[in-house]
């Protein structure tokens, strides 16, 4: 008789060994898809991070490359001509390149003489939108003694460059 008790109780106990078992696979299984869920939204937050930064990157690298002007003088001319204040520069001194890491960086110092506010705003506006890499460094802007109205700009400016 003791046999028979045993079979019966390893028959029900099986089932409910192996339930539990399962139970406790079936929590185990939920956690981990919880945080592969987590894992996921992180994932994905980073993946628009990366694209709004390499759409960024990929807009400066397009415009170092499209430069095909030789240095920074001819840069700041084809700029003072394309805004027709090639006149009113009165210098470009260059004043030397640099070795970034996977460029080159040419500074120049620019005088402009007699411009109105209205040239200003054109000519910085040119400047940003240029097509290569111009980067603003210092701008010093006085009244001109002739006249109020009119302005004196000294800047340094930099061209970005590839190797």
């Amino acid at each position: 008789m003791n046999r028979k008790y045993l079979f019966i109780i390893a028959l029900f106990a099986t089932p409910a060994i192996i339930a539990i078992i399962m139970f406790r696979v079936y929590l185990s299984s939920k956690d981990e898809l919880n945080g592969l869920k987590q894992q996921q939204k992180e994932m994905q937050a980073l993946k628009s991070e990366f694209q709004a930064l390499k759409g960024i990157v990929d807009s400066a690298e397009a415009k170092k490359s499209l430069s095909k002007v030789q240095g920074i003088v001819q840069a700041v001319d084809e700029l003072s001509l394309s805004l027709g204040m090639k006149a009113k520069v009165k210098s470009v001194k260059a004043l030397g390149a640099r070795d970034i890491r996977y460029a080159i960086e040419e500074d120049a110092d620019v005088q402009v003489e007699r411009v109105t506010m209205n040239e200003l705003v054109n000519m910085l506006y040119k400047i940003e939108n240029a097509p290569m890499a111009l980067s603003l460094k210092r701008v010093n802007i006085r009244t001109a003694f002739e006249d109020p109205a009119l302005l004196n700009i000294s800047m340094t400016l930099s061209l970005i460059r590839n190797k």
